[in-house]
């Protein structure tokens, strides 16, 4: 009983299906926009999954997926024209392959746009997901032996 109320936690729309886990979630999501988006959606979850093994799959703010370990690592919003990865704390992370190019304003996020038929840098994206979660469970390091 009480995995139910845990998976129903995360879901925060009632259109979306009681009791479905956030990684269901994600898949349903993935099919239902059945085209460059879904799978641009679907190629770039499987490179976080393989870049971060222990990475865990919410599903948040009705309806975005989310990418955690000890903390956010991103997010994958998906618009009409954008698939959009968004890093939690990447303005503190190193990016050499100059991927992100949104959301350069701002103090702590930094954005990926991926449009219809962009390429993905596969290596340089699993090394900014691997920075980002290094960086998350560093900083909860910090917190536990701060205490």
């Amino acid at each position: 009983m009480k995995k139910a109320t845990a998976s129903m936690k995360k879901i925060d729309s009632g259109e979306e299906k009681e009791g479905a886990s956030p990684s269901q979630l994600i898949d349903a999501r993935i099919g239902e926009l059945g085209d460059w988006r879904g799978e641009m959606l679907a190629r770039v979850r499987a490179l976080i999954k393989q870049a971060e093994p222990d990475v865990v799959e919410e599903w948040k703010w009705r309806g975005v997926p989310v990418w955690e370990r000890a903390g956010i690592i991103c997010t994958g919003e998906t618009y009409k024209s954008v698939v959009k990865l968004t890093f939690a704390k990447g303005a503190s992370l190193e990016d050499p392959s100059g991927l992100f190019n949104s959301s350069l304003e701002g103090n702590t996020r930094r954005a990926i746009d991926f449009h219809e038929g962009d390429k993905i840098d596969e290596e340089a994206l699993k090394a900014l997901v691997r920075a980002a979660s290094a960086l998350n469970t560093s900083a909860r390091g910090k917190k536990s032996s701060g205490a």
